[in-house]
This record gives C-alpha cells, structure tokens and sequence, in this order.
C-alpha cells in the first residue's frame, strides 16, 4: 500500500472515531479535510439577501407589478416577498396609518416603531392600499388606484354609537359610471380594523348573533364577512359621509378586520356641500393619513 492511502486511511479512521475529524470530510468536493459547502433549508438558500431585496425594491418605490412578478419565480422568493417586502411596501405608503394600526398612536414629530404583525396578513393590507374592490352589484371591476387617502376621522362615520371607541381607518369613495348608460354613480370604498379581534363592533356582531354571508368573501384576504345592513350596524352618518342615497349602501367586514363595501352616489347641489361633516366628530386631520399609491396600474395583478 503506498503512502498516500495509508494517509488518506487514518483520515477516514479519525473521522469515523470522532477523533479530530468529521464525516462529511468524505464529502468534500475540495479534497480530504475540506468540509462541503452547507446545506441548509433557510428561506433564503440561493437567493439574495432579503434586506438586498428590500433595497433593490425601495429605489422602484415598491412597484407592485414588479413585486407581483417577483412573487410568482418560487415559493422562497414568495416567502420572501410576504415576510419582508409587502411589510415595506405599506410602511413606504402610510407610515403613520401602518404605526397606529400595529403599535398604537404616536407623539408628535416621533418616527414609527418596527411594525409588528398584522391580522390578514401584509399582503392584504398592501392589496387594500392599492386596490379598488369595485362593485359586483353594479358590475363594476376592481382596479389599482392611483391615489387613496385613508382616514381614521371618516371611519369614525361608519361605527355604531356604542362601538366609538374603536379605531377604524376607511377610504374615500372611489367613483364608477355604472355599465350600461345608467344615470347613477357607484362609490366603491374600502378600510381596515386596528385588533378587531378585540373591538366593539366585533362583540356587537357576535353578541348579535350576525350570520356570515353565504356568498360573499373579503377580496383582500378571502375570509368570510358580515354585513353590517344586515346586522343593523349602519349608522345615518355613513351615508352622510359618503354623500350617498340613504339605504342604498352594502358595507361588509371580514373577520380578520378588512372592510369593504359601495354605494349608490347622490348628485349634489351647491347647498349639499355640508353633507360631509356629519357624524365625523369634527375637524380632525391630524389624525388623517394619505396613502400614496402610485406604481399601480389598471392592468396589474392584484397583491395575492
């Protein structure tokens, strides 16, 4: 036996022992005592680095056809892409609404924490900044917006008395021409629950024994909803707020939080211009937030 396999057999016999070596030695595509490279089952194996990608897409502005497309390469990429970059994306848009939403409000000129968790999901919530449900009675289709400004003052519209205290940020009305050369406008209007899990309206619901609807799901997260019209939760101030015809208005919430709903536009007159600060709880745009949302397009898919 030569003297290199003499050597190369006591490697093999420490390894085996356990006596200054390894197993995996045997492996080693660079030669003997050269452990292989690692094999590990982290999300990240094979990609960049997820504060790389975070970067990459911050100079895009967080374009959400490109996140899209970059969802659909693979499932890390995916994973990827729910854990870290539509998180970024919402707090790119409305920081303020994103910090009250996952870590209560905050002072003055502070800047927002890390933000937690979310109920839904980030992917939701970005669907939900970007994306106009439209309005399936009236037949017409969803589309990303270009800008939507959310309110936590107009949401205060839309809680019962006794549910006040909950905090609701809601969207401005969204107008559509109805199809088919009807006369009416269609209002499509959108909004999310800080921890409804624990809120008012929810135990109001559940106290009231509301029915889940049959044949309606939350287009931001797919769970199951409840109407409001049906559980008799609509105040007068909501259709005051959307300056829509009373009793003409379908409002549904999902049980993870997300709001969603349309109605049936009045036409206005010059004298009809206060219809707005009704059950509003006076002027208080501190507490507003703009959600800007360009980057989208009428033909981009949707944040799934």
């Amino acid at each position: 036996m030569s003297e290199g396999a003499r050597n190369t057999r006591r490697f093999y016999g420490a390894s085996s022992s356990g006596a200054g070596g390894s197993a995996s030695y045997r492996d080693g595509g660079g030669g003997i005592g050269v452990p292989p490279p690692a094999r590990s089952s982290d999300v990240n194996t094979g990609i960049l680095d997820e504060n790389v990608l975070a970067l990459v897409f911050r100079c895009i502005n967080f374009d959400p056809k490109a996140l899209c497309t970059v969802s659909c390469v693979s499932r890390r990429l995916r994973a990827v892409a729910e854990r870290v970059l539509w998180r970024e994306l919402c707090v790119s848009r409305a920081p303020r609404m994103v910090a009250s939403l996952t870590g209560g409000g905050l002072p003055p000129g502070a800047p927002p924490p890390p933000p937690g968790r979310i109920v839904g999901g980030w992917p939701a919530l970005a669907k939900l900044l970007l994306f106009c449900c439209g309005a399936a009675s009236a037949s017409v289709p969803g589309h990303f917006t270009a800008v939507s400004r959310f309110s936590k003052t107009s949401g205060r519209s839309f809680l019962a008395r006794r549910c006040r205290g909950d905090l609701l940020y809601v969207s401005d009305p969204c107008e559509h021409a109805v199809p088919g050369g009807a006369d009416d406008d269609v209002g499509a209007y959108r909004g999310v629950f800080r921890g409804f899990m624990r809120s008012r309206t929810r135990a109001c619901l559940v106290g009231k024994q509301a029915a889940l609807e049959a044949r309606v799901r939350c287009p931001y997260c797919g769970a199951r909803v409840w109407s409001m019209v049906a559980a008799g939760l609509v105040p007068r101030s909501a259709w005051r707020r959307l300056g829509a015809y009373e009793g003409r208005l379908e409002y549904y919430v999902c049980v993870s939080g997300h709001l969603h709903g349309n109605c049936w536009l009045a036409r206005l007159t010059s004298s009809d211009g206060e219809h707005d600060g009704g059950g509003g709880g006076g002027d208080d745009s501190e507490d507003d937030d703009d959600a800007s949302t360009d980057g989208g397009s009428d033909g981009g898919r949707a944040a799934a």
